[in-house]
């Protein structure tokens, strides 16, 4: 199992204050793939930039795509900018490969076509293991859980248990996730300006 896969699980099952936003989580989910494949040496930060490896020798698909997307030519993509393009979508690629896997069921119900159910998680090892893992307080996983609302803070501090490289990644997850939340703030200002001028307000 990946780091990306067990943000995924434990963010469906253990978000507090309801679903997780799938911006947020999609974001998460590329930092975590990318120190999925630095632990798997498949790159490595020079600074904020990221330098390619060799593939990763993975059964995991969207590790191996995560890979094969990587820039490889000077100059090389900053973790910032991988954040925002390899994260459009993520989260719901991650759904489908989950669902493809058997690791996630439709909740079906008589009065509504298939296709409406909605998704849930079913008891697997994977699930098992992200599950203590996340009750172990990993400290990586902790973090990326902390950045998309499921956790209010890391399990303890993370200085002395990741290394230069994690952190980079860490913090600009944060960035990022921080950014689009403003972003989702002022749209809804925005919106309920426009409402209220419609209003006569």
């Amino acid at each position: 199992m990946t780091i990306a896969r067990d943000l995924l699980i434990v963010a469906m099952d253990t978000a507090q204050g309801g679903p997780v936003e799938q911006g947020d989580l999609s974001l998460s989910l590329a930092g975590a793939e990318l120190i999925d494949l630095m632990d798997a040496r498949a790159l490595f930060l020079d600074g904020e930039f990221i330098v390619p490896g060799d593939p990763p020798v993975t059964d995991d698909r969207l590790l191996r795509e995560a890979a094969s997307s990587l820039v490889r030519q000077t100059p090389y993509e900053s973790v910032e900018d991988w954040l925002w393009r390899r994260g459009r979508g993520l989260s719901a690629a991650y759904l489908a490969a989950f669902e493809e896997e058997g690791l996630l069921a439709r909740q079906h119900r008589r009065w509504l076509p298939a296709w409406t159910g909605e998704a849930a998680l079913v008891d697997s090892p994977a699930r098992r293991r992200a599950a203590d893992r996340w009750a172990a307080g990993e400290p990586l996983l902790a973090a990326l859980g902390t950045a998309v609302g499921i956790r209010e803070k890391p399990a303890g501090d993370l200085q002395g248990t990741t290394d230069d490289a994690a952190a980079t990644v860490l913090a600009a997850v944060d960035d990022a996730v921080t950014e689009l939340t403003a972003v989702r703030q002022r749209r809804a200002i925005e919106k309920a300006a426009f409402d209220n001028i419609w209003r006569g307000q």
